[in-house]
């Protein structure tokens, strides 16, 4: 163990559970690491192995019961909607498939090769993406690395031996018996095949051993290596999803890896890994109090935490954990990051491992662009292309409506239909609005026009039309959604009647206030679509505005609905707040207020109890810019909502916590919504000095911020185009350029503004 360990998970031992290996991954490949010594496993997941296959699930009597679903709502009887609405606008079958693992790579070591192990380090370096394992035994040094490659679209297991030992070993894959199969390829290699399910995919996994010294040869399903001074094990697989034999894509990556020899597909693969992982860097807190904590084990740092004692050094691994499982697990070509990102050992996983399109999958990629990982984002737009296509069908066929749809959840087909029977969750058209949002984002972070034109805007508008068409006229003559619902929330109606299917909840009409405002906007920039721009902004006109109810907190519904739940995990009604940028300090200070007496009776009434949800509530705080208050909730987070290897918790595991926590820190470091950059918005207490470079701001820059006692002691902005910057500050400050010239800055009403030129550096200091 080096003392370089700022970037790095380490442990003392082995990981006993799951949830404390380590993962690494290549977007579509990924594997958890267990380090075990005599017998260890490498549980192994390839991103498209989901049980069953496509399936027309439409409710045939949706658009009939339709009308009758909304009178009953707008009847004030929500139950008999609901019973309505279960039987006729439910999915058929109405649940979807799980994602699932691929299976294990077992490594065993031969009978007699024992003995006292010292020494032990069980490590994962963010930096280049490999985890090592090493230790002593008999007098010999015994190391492995591990790491998916995404240069060569292989793992790669390499095991080491130092001194008088040599290592015998064999290795085999499993998966359920039943369904797959294992024959040997060779004298060197194995191969595992089968079916998820009697529709779903077939999937091929192959493992080759290239040894250094000794020999090889395969028994039964078997691949035995003895006597070698090292070994190295090359794993791929594939699915029908993509490929029609992936048998023998497996067989060709794991030959060409091979071929290429070990040292190279490492260097390739940590080049290709740094080049991304290295834009961002952090430091919080002062490093002669940071420096001596990263030397004590990652278990043993999370349990000080939980005990009531800070690290900042941890916050900063922490944030940087969840820019490495981006990485790891969403690359161009592959799948979105699901539940879990890629990594899961179950056939039969909490909530199937899928797509939610609620909060989570959106919560995935809150990191992507901000935290400069932004072809991390790309599986999310080709998703997008999928449930633009199959949602068109589903809104036609459910509510009689042009554009697309796309409910609470959705898998591996893209599905758009309803999924399941949990009233408080499913009946909501929401999803595909939010998800197009991301589009946008893309677009506001790099300025590329093409995107927007060929890629973006087509699909935001697709999402609006649905809405000119599903949206109806409640009694005060504005245009609300239903049925839809506030996110697995209820409330309580004046009668007495409980309710979940809802009329205009704020969510919806937030979410639908920023898809259209960014369809007007994209559609100027375009100089295209006047007329339709024009009807989305008289929509936008009628649309429920956000208000204030009767305890001061923001409404959650289109009326005062009192809430059954007041600590409910899901926050939904201050979407307007964060992503959403409807509801800022300085433009709306009373609707600020509404929310931050929203966040304060959540958490008083036992709110944020699930690790995504934690991450949410510290980026509200951020964007009110109540920074202890950030700091205060990301500590709860990193010591409540954590395991072992740094996972969120959910409980149980859930993905989207890691993604969200490390989203908040950057939110409170930099913010760029509404076309002003804020340096520092909600900088803690306990974070008085540091530095964080190559974060990005909305309007295609990249900044680096370093700050000491509390105070901005400089940003460089890195304009990737020309353009006006606007600062936000209450602070005067001073602008030069990179010869060191004053800027000239229209400065008032706290704003700096001044034109930038592409390719230029500015360098933003706080006036003396």
């Amino acid at each position: 163990m080096d003392n370089d360990s700022n970037l790095k998970l380490w442990y003392k031992q082995p990981a006993g559970k799951w949830v404390e290996a380590l993962p690494v991954g290549n977007g579509s490949l990924g594997a958890m690491v267990f380090g075990k010594v005599q017998q260890e496993r490498i549980q192994l997941n390839e991103d498209s192995v989901w049980y069953g296959g496509p399936a027309d699930r439409e409710n045939p009597d949706a658009s009939r019961y339709l009308g009758e679903v909304r009178r009953l709502m707008f009847e004030g009887r929500p139950a008999e909607a609901e019973y309505l609405a279960r039987m006729a606008m439910s999915g058929t079958p109405k649940h979807i498939a799980p994602y699932q693992t691929l299976g294990d790579l077992n490594l065993y070591t031969a009978a007699g090769a024992s003995g006292a192990i010292s020494e032990y380090v069980r490590e994962l370096d963010l930096a280049t993406g490999i985890a090592a394992v090493a230790y002593r035994m008999n007098g010999s040094k015994f190391r492995r690395e591990v790491f998916a490659s995404t240069v060569h679209q292989v793992l790669v297991i390499r095991l080491e031996a130092e001194g008088a030992e040599r290592l015998t070993l064999s290795a085999n894959v499993t998966r359920r018996p039943f369904e797959g199969k294992t024959a040997a390829w060779g004298t060197d290699g194995a191969v595992m095949s089968g079916q998820c399910g009697p529709d779903g995919v077939t999937f091929g996994t192959v493992l080759k051993a290239v040894p250094e010294g000794g020999s090889v040869q395969v028994i039964g399903d078997f691949v035995s290596v003895e006597g070698a001074a090292s070994v190295t094990f090359y794993v791929a697989a594939a699915t029908s999803f993509r490929h029609a034999d992936p048998v023998a894509v497996g067989r060709a990556r794991v030959e060409a890896a091979a071929a290429r020899g070990y040292a190279a597909v490492r260097d390739a693969h940590t080049a290709e890994h740094r080049a991304i992982f290295e834009r961002v860097s952090l430091e919080l807190g002062d490093p002669s109090g940071v420096q001596p904590l990263a030397l004590l084990p990652t278990d043993e740092r999370l349990r000080r935490m939980q005990g009531g004692q800070e690290d900042q050094g941890l916050i900063a691994l922490f944030f940087q954990y969840g820019r490495y499982l981006l990485m790891a697990s969403s690359r161009p070509g592959t799948l979105p990051a699901n539940l879990q990102g890629i990594w899961n050992e179950s056939h039969t996983p909490p909530w199937e491992s899928d797509y939610h399109l609620n909060i989570n999958l959106q919560m995935n990629y809150w990191p992507a662009e901000v935290c400069n990982l932004a072809e991390c984002h790309e599986p999310v737009f080709d998703l997008l292309d999928r449930l633009r296509e199959n949602g068109s069908k589903t809104a036609r066929s459910m509510y009689g409506a042009s554009g697309f749809v796309a409910h609470h959840a959705t898998n591996v087909w893209a599905d758009t239909d309803i999924v399941g029977l949990y009233v408080p969750a499913v009946f909501w058209p929401m999803g595909g609005a939010w998800l197009s949002l991301h589009l946008w984002e893309h677009y506001r972070y790099g300025l590329d026009h093409s995107f927007l034109a060929e890629r973006a805007y087509p699909t935001l508008k697709e999402a609006a039309r649905f809405f000119l068409d599903f949206l109806v006229e409640d009694a005060a003559g504005r245009l609300v959604t239903v049925p839809s619902l506030s996110p697995e929330n209820s409330y309580r109606l004046d009668n007495g009647n409980v309710g979940c299917l809802a009329i205009g909840p704020s969510m919806d009409s937030q979410i639908i206030h920023a898809l259209l405002t960014a369809c007007i906007e994209a559609s100027g920039i375009l100089g295209i679509d006047a007329d339709f721009s024009a009807r989305l902004a008289q929509t936008l006109e009628r649309l429920p505005a956000p208000n204030i109810g009767k305890h001061g907190q923001l409404m959650e519904w289109a009326d005062d609905y009192e809430e059954v739940e007041p600590g409910h995990r899901h926050i939904s009604h201050l979407f307007a707040l964060h992503p959403g940028e409807q509801i800022t300090p300085q433009h709306t200070p009373q609707l600020a207020q509404a929310a931050r007496t929203t966040l304060e009776r959540r958490l008083a009434n036992g709110g944020g109890h699930t690790g995504w949800s934690r991450a949410w509530i510290i980026n509200f705080w951020a964007r009110l810019q109540e920074a202890d208050f950030a700091y205060d909730n990301l500590l709860a987070l990193i010591s409540h909502a954590v395991h072992p290897n740094l996972f969120g918790d959910h409980p149980p595991f859930q993905i989207d916590a890691n993604f969200g926590g490390t989203a908040a820190v950057a939110e409170m470091l930099l913010q760029s919504q509404q076309g002003e950059i804020q340096l520092l918005p909600a900088l803690p207490q306990a974070w008085g000095s540091g530095q964080v470079t190559g974060l990005r701001a909305r309007g295609g820059c990249e900044v680096d911020i370093a700050w000491r006692d509390g105070r901005l002691v400089e940003a460089v902005l890195h304009a990737k185009h020309a353009g006006v910057c606007a600062i936000r500050s209450e602070q005067p400050l001073s602008v030069r350029d990179a010869a060191g010239a004053s800027m000239e800055v229209q400065a008032g009403d706290a704003m700096y503004r001044f034109a930038v030129e592409a390719g230029s550096r500015y360098f933003v200091r706080l006036q003396p």
